[in-house]
């Protein structure tokens, strides 16, 4: 498969006996979906223009929430429009409040599969780089997803557009696993099972577990039962497919069980556009968002994507998610940066030497050997001066000369 295509209105049911037929100025002409969060409806204008309504269910009759819920619409409307679909009203007052964002023509990433296949080659890559360029949008603008998966993802004809952002968090999140829809609770990253707070961490497990499921067909923690998936979400590694190895790589680094382990939304932007040599300079954000959205959108071949040139032995793939922190790329007064932040050059060099003089093996043995001088030196001439001064010695040419060594070669040896 070598585009990302759908067709128009797919999935549009029937409205229901019970259904609304107008929201505001909008008549409704049919069902786009519907799930915990409510009844999504396709809407017209006077125009003819398009629109999808969602009838959300939350009662804003508690002030409380009913400030929550205007508090994320309000933010949910600043996300700028890279790989979105923008909210463009919300009805606060009426009985049944709603909202109203761009409709997008297309098939949902979760129906896309299931009919059509996994995706694979470079549309796998627009795919990756326009559901993270839409993350990074969304959480520059303060706002967190919290419901990131295959179904709020729309395939449209200019680019996969995440849908559906700010909605969960402003519906509240708070609620538990067991009142959860099935299919989302295999998205949803460990800290939510823990009661934890809700950041943009989370969405970075969803959107590795999302694209985990378009490469393979199936989320990495499986979708049987629910407490089968959250047992495997809190302790397994994840079950992924075949994938290229940088978006493997990157896959694994997000869906770590700690979510300070996990590298930012455009972070992982940054490390997409360079494996295609898309970017090699350090960009504003604006500017980041741009390129990505640019680069989800291009209707470029299947070809396989160029490789990376590896700089270190490549080794077998971890049994368990990667839990050390990834390296990344810094960021600048003006932005996100593009250059590599890894182990290599002078700032890693720097941090094996600091990490090999504190390593406690190596003061062990240097002191083992330099106690052992100095009772050569005792033995040989009968004196406490010099016997100390021969111990001394020792201990500081064995201490440098293991540290230089080991710095060398670039890490510690292993201890057993």
């Amino acid at each position: 498969m070598s585009e990302l295509a759908g067709t128009p209105v797919p999935g549009l049911a029937k409205l229901w006996t019970h259904d609304p037929v107008t929201a505001g100025p909008y008549r409704l002409v049919g069902r786009l979906g519907a799930g915990g969060q409510g009844v999504v409806y396709l809407g017209e204008d006077d125009a003819g223009d398009r629109v999808a309504v969602k009838m959300v269910n939350i009662d804003l009759t508690d002030p409380r929430a009913r400030s929550q819920f205007v508090k994320e619409i309000a933010a949910a409307r600043r996300v700028a429009p890279f790989c979105t679909a923008q909210v463009l009203f919300a009805e606060v007052d009426g009985e049944r409040p709603y909202v109203v964002s761009e409709f997008i023509e297309g098939l949902t990433l979760h129906r896309h599969v299931r009919e059509r296949g996994p995706v694979t080659g470079n549309a796998l890559h627009r795919l990756a780089v326009g559901t993270v360029t839409a993350l990074a949008a969304i959480h520059s603008a303060g706002v967190v997803h919290c419901d990131f998966k295959p179904d709020n993802v729309v395939l449209g004809e200019d680019g996969p557009r995440v849908i559906d952002f700010g909605i969960a968090r402003a519906l509240g999140v708070t609620e538990t696993a067991s009142s959860r829809v099935m299919g989302t609770t295999a998205y949803m990253a460990p800290e939510r099972f823990r009661n934890d707070a809700v950041g943009p961490p989370c969405d970075v497990f969803a959107w590795a577990a999302t694209i985990a499921f378009a490469a393979g067909g199936q989320p990495p923690f499986g979708n049987d039962s629910l407490f089968a998936v959250m047992h495997r979400v809190l302790h397994d590694p994840p079950d992924l497919p075949a994938l290229p190895p940088v978006l493997n790589e990157l896959i694994r680094e997000c869906l770590a069980k700690d979510p300070a382990d996990r590298p930012a939304a455009e972070h992982v932007l940054v490390r997409l556009l360079r494996q295609d040599g898309t970017v090699s300079e350090p960009l504003r954000r604006d500017n980041l968002l741009e390129v990505g959205n640019e680069t989800a959108g291009a209707p470029t071949p299947n070809d396989p994507l160029p490789q990376v040139t590896q700089t270190v032995p490549a080794q077998a793939q971890p049994t368990r998610p990667v839990t050390t922190r990834p390296a990344r790329p810094p960021v600048t007064a003006s932005g996100v940066g593009a250059g590599g932040g890894g182990a290599g050059g002078g700032g890693g060099a720097w941090r094996r030497l600091r990490g090999e003089a504190l390593d406690a093996w190596g003061i062990s043995t240097a002191l083992f050997l330099g106690s052992a001088g100095a009772a050569a030196g005792y033995v040989a001439s009968s004196a406490v001066g010099p016997a100390a001064a021969s111990g001394a010695v020792t201990f500081v040419v064995v201490y440098l000369v293991r540290l230089l060594v080991a710095t060398a070669v670039g890490g510690r040896p292993d201890h057993g």
